[in-house]
């Protein structure tokens, strides 16, 4: 039993694009090879102390981690379709429309050329999840579907 499952339609049957804008992934770009940079200038300088120690480990793992989020930055995606909600993340993140129960769009008004706005969304279940969309026609649809579900859930 419980209450009918959500139904929503992207624009035109699907809806795809970049999860991050270009300026937030240039952004990363620059702290990412900055960090490296200054990295290797520490190493060629004899500040990180020799190759025995494990000061370069952790100084190595920071850049490791910051490189994989990186290149996460760059080929992320977001998609909106009959299956539901996707973003090709670090781990892909899936959200079925039938089972939502709520959903937020937040935004930081004027800084949508940077900070990508994002979609919150919680099932019946207590489950959330967010995804980023950068596209205009992504956050028309994210608009739409914060607004097709709360009048579906106030019924």
């Amino acid at each position: 039993m419980g209450p009918p499952p959500f139904v929503f339609t992207a624009t035109d049957g699907r809806v795809e694009g970049p999860a991050f804008s270009a300026a937030f992934q240039l952004l990363s770009t620059l702290i990412v090879g900055g960090c490296a940079a200054w990295m290797l200038q520490l190493w060629s300088s004899g500040a990180l102390g020799s190759g025995r120690t494990t000061g370069v480990g952790w100084f190595l793992a920071g850049l490791a981690l910051m490189g994989w989020t990186w290149i996460a930055i760059l080929r992320s995606r977001t998609r909106i379709d009959a299956e539901g909600l996707h973003q090709r993340w670090i781990w892909d993140k899936h959200m079925a429309f039938d089972d939502l129960a709520y959903a937020k769009l937040i935004r930081v008004p004027g800084l949508d050329w940077l900070i990508a706005p994002r979609l919150y969304v919680r099932t019946l279940m207590g489950k959330f999840n967010v995804f980023y969309g950068a596209t205009p026609a992504l956050v028309q649809d994210f608009e739409r579907l914060v607004r097709e579900l709360r009048e579906f859930r106030r019924m």
